[in-house]
């Protein structure tokens, strides 16, 4: 089994920076690729950013530039930097580890961009 816990979050105002960070435990394999997701009201969950193992990153175009996704120690740890925060920001944002045997979620955190 696998757990997924996140941490940061909370609530900033407008041109503002947070620091998200999710670790991973239990039975993780050597590849895996982790993922920050948001959910805001109303709307569907969307992937925001996600690194392999390998350390390749992708974003969504609306984040590019602005979050920096990166793996950090101990192993698997992954920081989500999050600068120059705008209020389409404000979601609940979910970590998300996918393996060979399934997709693991965190219980969330909530961002709040203030304007």
């Amino acid at each position: 089994q696998v757990q997924v816990v996140e941490s940061g979050g909370g609530l900033v105002q407008t041109g503002g920076s947070l620091r998200l960070s999710c670790a991973a435990s239990g039975s993780v394999f050597d590849l895996n690729v982790m993922a920050w997701y948001r959910q805001a009201p109303g709307r569907e969950r969307e992937l925001v950013a996600r690194t392999t193992s390998r350390g390749v990153t992708r974003y969504v175009d609306s984040v590019k530039g602005r979050f920096t996704i990166a793996r950090a120690h101990p192993e698997n740890t992954v920081l989500l930097q999050m600068d120059s925060l705008k209020p389409e920001d404000t979601a609940v944002y979910y970590c998300n580890l996918y393996q060979s045997d399934g997709n693991y979620w965190g219980q969330g955190t909530q961002v709040t961009v203030s304007s």
